[in-house]
């Protein structure tokens, strides 16, 4: 159980915090808004006065969660440079280094059935998060003649289709997805075949 004693002004977090923990227990479905006032050391009247339902509170992580991934993409991206390329792969690794770190973010984001269009901001910061790929590859495709140049946001969506499948068949140890290979290999060599496929980089790179 998380530390008692919350002042109203972290109440908020304490229980994010007691539903990340939660989640990463017993999955995004598998608890009580009670459990979670159990969790934070509060009763259940006083999460009423943050959230009205489990679902809300998911939401919450959720929304933090896309911000950190955010600044992480961003900071991949930032990295890489002054190579479009490499900017572009660095964000691909940097999704795979979040669902490792951020396990219970990663739920909420992604495995919890909650739509990122369910509040403002937390469909502002999914936007903010997605678009750091979209801008990689604006980037990437700017030596491409603009009739033969295929859709950044096409491209930049098979590319986090990959990610994320990667992620989920081979960097969260799901039962019977195991590779001699490992995932950053794994997505890095998805990425180069795909962008060779598309014209995006040369042959030899």
């Amino acid at each position: 159980m998380l530390k008692r004693g919350y002042h109203h002004g972290n109440l908020r977090e304490a229980l994010v915090e007691a539903c990340l923990a939660l989640i990463a227990e017993k999955g995004p479905t598998g608890f009580t808004l009670s459990e979670a006032a159990r969790e934070a050391g509060v009763t259940p009247a006083a999460v009423y006065r943050h959230f009205e339902g489990r679902e809300d509170l998911i939401a919450e992580a959720a929304r933090q969660g896309y911000e950190i991934f955010g600044d992480l993409m961003e900071y991949a991206f930032n990295k890489g440079q002054p190579s479009s390329l490499a900017a572009f792969e660095a964000t691909g690794r940097a999704y795979l280094a979040f669902a490792r770190k951020y396990p219970g973010h990663y739920v909420a984001m992604f495995e919890s059935g909650i739509s990122i269009q369910r509040t403002p901001e937390l469909a502002a910061a999914a936007g903010r998060a997605m678009g750091v790929l979209e801008r990689a590859s604006v980037q990437l495709s700017q030596h491409i003649p603009e009739d033969r140049r295929p859709p950044a946001a096409m491209f930049s969506a098979h590319i986090w289709a990959m990610s994320h499948g990667v992620v989920e068949l081979f960097a969260r140890a799901s039962p019977g997805t195991r590779s001699p290979f490992s995932p950053e290999d794994l997505l890095e060599s998805g990425i180069g075949v795909y962008l060779r496929g598309l014209g995006l980089i040369p042959p030899d790179n």
